[in-house]
């Protein structure tokens, strides 16, 4: 199964995600955890070209274009390989981080990003997408009080991009149901990771 794991800047995802692996593998599960822009060394490569935070001057569409290439390397060496053989797969962010900011906040309309990304990835959608909705405010917050945590370049976006984002995820969430489960990520840290948890068994369910 593939488990997406979406949601503003500072939601937390990445926490919840490892707590929810360790909770998983004790129960035999076989668990994968990989992120976008990113996963592979080539895709990590790419990631450093999206996210340093001197590359202010990146046209958004150039922006879009580098997520999709990044996005299809990820599936090619790593999740579809690992979906073959069984295991869980989740990954912090996917193609939905495509629509939310460069198709929503970027304003490069999120049917055409939608487009570009399913030539990219041939039509392939997660199985699952939690979404960890926050307001933007509580997350950046969160971002500057943790000094261990990477700045990336869309941190420093200002605060009417990040309502766009968060917005847009909300709408596609509406879009696609049957995969989009919504978490309030503003609970306490235990509470969300037993709602985490709680939505992927019930998909491994559904699943079997």
């Amino acid at each position: 199964m593939f488990v997406t794991i979406e949601g503003p800047e500072g939601s937390g995802k990445s926490s919840v995600t490892n707590e929810v692996t360790k909770l998983l593998e004790k129960e035999g599960y076989e668990v994968v955890l990989t992120r976008e822009p990113g996963g592979t060394p080539i895709a990590e490569q790419i990631r450093n070209v999206i996210l340093d935070k001197e590359n202010t001057k990146m046209d958004p569409m150039t922006e879009a274009l580098l997520y999709a290439a990044s996005r299809r390397q990820h599936l090619v060496e790593k999740v579809w390989p690992l979906s073959k053989a069984g295991k869980i797969i989740i990954s912090d962010r996917f193609l939905d981080s495509s629509l939310a900011y460069q198709g929503g906040a970027r304003g490069l309309g999120i049917d055409k990003i939608l487009a570009l990304n399913q030539y990219a990835t041939d039509g392939f959608y997660p199985e699952l997408t939690l979404l960890f909705d926050i307001d933007p405010r509580i997350g950046l917050a969160r971002i500057a009080a943790n000094k261990g945590r990477e700045v990336n370049r869309l941190d420093l976006e200002k605060i009417d991009f990040h309502d766009s984002v968060r917005q847009t995820f909300l709408d596609l969430a509406k879009r696609f149901p049957d995969r989009f489960v919504i978490l309030d990520a503003s609970k306490p840290f235990d509470e969300v990771v037993k709602d985490a948890y709680a939505a992927i068994k019930e998909k491994l369910k559904e699943c079997k």
